[in-house]
């Protein structure tokens, strides 16, 4: 056992030097989107098909980092910001076959570092990182299994579902078509897999992939948002507060949506309840458009809403949307939706685009295309340099990973 870590050590060595000319970024492009500039910077050019990425400030010094995972690479890695943006590669895990994708963060073992969920989604395992220390440092980072029966394992989110004061993880297998979460076990379980309580399973949704928690229904506890793309399902889980399999209670946002993908809860329109914003569409055909091709925000009905009452407003059109998050990009203190479009089989198909607030939450969007991208996956917003801008971050099947700063007004 002291060899292969010895020997996976060494390995990880050799491809961090080989990583040291790519860290030499060539010089930002500029480009204008919307009225606003972006500095744009391509921050692994050949990932094999990189599906999920992350900002996190994963070695705890104040700043965000990044993490980007190569499905064809077999690699996870985090790319240490300096506090400058200059950024250096690191690797988290290396000839680790099965497709790593989506992943989140938490501190899972309880010792203040952060750790690392990872979905296998070919092989349909969920495998964790444990942190042993300053990453990069030399030392390892701990591999463990939470599952290997986990069909096409896509999504996962970490929250504490049993009130134990640790981290459970929820997930979604979206050819297995169902819902789980997993029971953390604490330290003294770790050498084992976790126990699972599949609480929605159904053929009729047809790939679940969206996982991401709120509070829906304002009780205080955390529900779950999730998507049945090919079954055309936006749903919402309700936290029971009962254990096991029944923890989680089914209700439909909306049925006739065509393949939403992936959505993210946020409230939109500032009324003290959590509304939902979703991009559909992938692998729809475009003469479509009017139930798909989309991105579309779902309002909470009520006042406070709780869940029992939705509707949908159009945002605008997005071929082939894949994923929808929110921010403030152009600073006038309103909330904007960046969405990806990628109908994940078509080369040369994909989108960045950014959908301007221009006061009416129900009414008319602007749309600015900040980058036609192949394949475009995972997108997420944050301030990455701390200007006070919410910059851009996105993914693509194609292989790279860009990340474009928000310099602000064009003019």
């Amino acid at each position: 056992m002291l060899s292969l870590r010895l020997n996976s050590l060494l390995a990880s060595t050799l491809l961090l030097s080989a990583f040291a000319s790519l860290d030499a970024a060539e010089p930002d492009a500029v480009i204008t989107s919307g009225g606003l500039k972006f500095a744009e910077r391509l921050m692994w050019p050949d990932g094999g098909y990189v599906y999920g990425i992350t900002a996190t400030d994963i070695d705890g010094d104040g700043d965000l980092d990044f993490s980007s995972a190569g499905v064809h690479t077999d690699m996870l890695l985090w790319h240490e910001n300096d506090g400058e943006e200059n950024f250096t590669k690191h690797i988290i895990c290396d000839n680790e076959p099965g497709y790593l994708e989506r992943h989140a963060f938490g501190d899972i073992n309880g010792d203040g570092t952060l750790d690392v969920v990872m979905v296998k989604n070919k092989i349909g395992h969920l495998v964790w990182w444990e942190n042993n220390g300053t990453p990069g440092d030399g030392k390892l980072w701990g591999r463990h299994v939470i599952t290997t029966d986990f069909m096409r394992a896509y999504d996962v989110a970490l929250m504490d579902l049993d009130d134990d004061g640790d981290l459970d993880v929820a997930a979604s297998a979206y050819t297995g078509d169902c819902f789980s979460w997993f029971e953390n076990p604490g330290p003294k379980g770790f050498d084992n897999e976790w126990k699972q309580y599949k609480f929605d399973s159904d053929k009729e949704f047809a790939n679940t992939r969206t996982v991401a928690f709120a509070d829906f229904n304002g009780d205080g506890k955390p529900d779950l948002l999730g998507t049945g793309t090919y079954g055309n399902k936006t749903l919402w889980y309700e936290n029971t507060g009962k254990a096991g399999v029944k923890k989680f209670s089914r209700n439909i946002i909306d049925d006739k949506l065509l393949m939403p993908a992936h959505g993210h809860p946020v409230d939109m329109d500032d009324d003290g309840d959590i509304d939902i914003v979703m991009a559909g569409g992938m692998r729809v055909s475009t003469t479509e458009k009017e139930q798909s091709h989309q991105a579309v925000w779902y309002e909470n009905v009520g006042s406070p809403g709780r869940g029992s009452e939705w509707t949908r407003h159009f945002v605008g059109h997005l071929d082939f949307g894949l994923e929808a998050v929110v921010g403030d990009l152009d600073g006038d203190g309103d909330i904007d939706v960046i969405a990806t479009g990628c109908d994940g089989g078509q080369p040369g198909v994909g989108e960045v685009s950014w959908f301007e607030n221009t006061g009416d939450l129900k009414g008319e969007w602007k749309k600015h295309v900040l980058r036609m991208y192949p394949r475009a996956a995972q997108v997420i917003v944050m301030d990455m340099d701390e200007d006070g801008n919410l910059d851009i971050a996105a993914s693509s099947e194609a292989g790279t990973f860009y990340w474009w700063r928000n310099l602000g007004s064009a003019k």
